[in-house]
């Protein structure tokens, strides 16, 4: 791009940037020099002139750039950026021993702003990065992360599948459709492995990419305590935390979730684990099934989607979280283990854990808190963004 837009910021609203944040609020904006559409690469600088980066723009909502680089020799994105970027996150990847291990080939490679690209999201299945916009800019700029991917993995990588249609603007981008930006599908079940555990992964057609990858490590910690536990997992989705606990030696695991798909693959997964003949899987709504069914677990998991994807709907996903937790623990025999989560970004770990407290009030069941749970190491939190740390969750012993 020859002529990008500046975006140049009121008088007192570069703070932020400066502290490296990368959001440019609508509000924060003097004037815009140049014409900008959604997704266009801008330069943003202050009242006087300063650069202070450059980012996408995007103009329909109340985040009006995501940065990429900051800085007065901060320059426009080219696939010499994008090869850096990828190389830089997949080098973090290789220093905390997920690439290349025996018992793991299954990890996020870009977490958005964690990673210093607000708006992208790349997972890795074996020898397939699924690709996920969130912007218009990331979206546009597709073609230059397929061949940076190309780049920094090699032959390492058959295929490269690109997932944005379920997350980029509908508004802005009213045609995409997700499918390969190289290589192709071999029609064949994709099988990958998670500490040692074998899971069937549908990118294609299944939830965000796939796997919920960030559960990777309190799935090996639920692994510890379930020897000889009866064990409910609501929401298993594709059934992570059912395949550890079954292979930790689990009395009996049942599984429940609403989407007869995600059944099907979490029952596929427990033969994997050749030990299904401890399993059992339920499709139905995790809140009519606790109604309805009066079986006693010696630990329980509730990790549903996110209640709240904004300010607005914070309250209610409170009270929501508060009933889901009551009705939980109602579930647990005397002395069980739940782990609850909450992966609403705007419902802060003090917040859920207050409505965890009610829910125990409300049960009238005396709980202690063993471990506080987050994100794994490649969901990275920005220092400058802690808005990224999105996933929190509680192991509560209950009496």
């Amino acid at each position: 791009m020859l002529n990008p837009a500046t975006i140049v910021l009121k008088n007192g609203k570069d703070h932020s940037l400066r502290r490296r944040h990368p959001w440019v609020f609508s509000g924060a904006i003097a004037r815009v020099k140049g014409e900008a559409a959604e997704g266009d690469p801008v330069r943003v600088e202050a009242i006087d002139g300063e650069l202070l980066g450059v980012g996408h723009f995007s103009g329909g909502g109340s985040i009006a750039v995501r940065m990429l680089d900051f800085g007065e020799n901060a320059t426009l994105p080219t696939p010499e950026f994008w090869q850096a970027k990828l190389g830089n996150a997949y080098q973090l990847r290789q220093r905390l021993r997920l690439t290349g291990a025996a018992d793991t080939d299954v990890f996020r490679l870009i977490h958005a702003e964690g990673d210093g690209l607000p708006g992208l999201i790349i997972d890795v299945y074996g020898d397939v990065a699924v690709v996920q916009a969130h912007s218009v800019g990331m979206y546009r700029a597709r073609p230059d992360i397929a061949a940076a991917l190309q780049v920094v993995f090699g032959n390492k990588l058959r295929a490269i599948y690109d997932k944005s249609a379920e997350t980029v603007p509908g508004n802005a981008v009213p045609d995409a459709q997700n499918g390969y930006l190289f290589g192709e599908s071999t029609g064949a079940e994709h099988l990958v492995t998670e500490n040692g555990h074998q899971f069937a992964v549908d990118w294609e057609t299944g939830q965000k990419t796939g796997f919920f990858i960030d559960q990777r490590d309190n799935r090996a910690l639920l692994a510890r305590y379930s020897p000889g536990r009866k064990v409910l997992n609501t929401f298993c989705y594709t059934g992570g935390f059912s395949v550890y606990a079954l292979e930790a030696g689990a009395e009996l695991v049942h599984s429940v979730d609403s989407s007869k798909k995600a059944i099907a693959l979490t029952e596929r997964n427990a033969e994997l684990s050749n030990h299904a003949d401890r399993h059992a899987a339920y499709p139905d709504d995790v809140l009519g099934f606790l109604k309805n069914h009066s079986a006693q677990y010696d630990l329980l998991v509730l990790d549903p989607p996110a209640y709240a994807k904004h300010m607005g709907a914070r309250h209610a996903a409170l009270m929501g979280y508060k009933r889901l937790n009551a009705a939980g623990i109602a579930h647990l025999a005397p002395g069980g283990l739940l782990f609850t989560f909450s992966c609403s970004q705007v419902v802060s770990p003090e917040l859920f854990e207050g409505a965890v407290l009610a829910a125990a009030i409300e049960a009238g069941r005396p709980a202690r808190i063993l471990h506080r749970l987050t994100q794994p190491a490649d969901h990275p939190v920005s220092l400058f963004h802690p808005e990224g740390a999105y996933l929190k969750g509680l192991v509560l012993a209950v009496e």
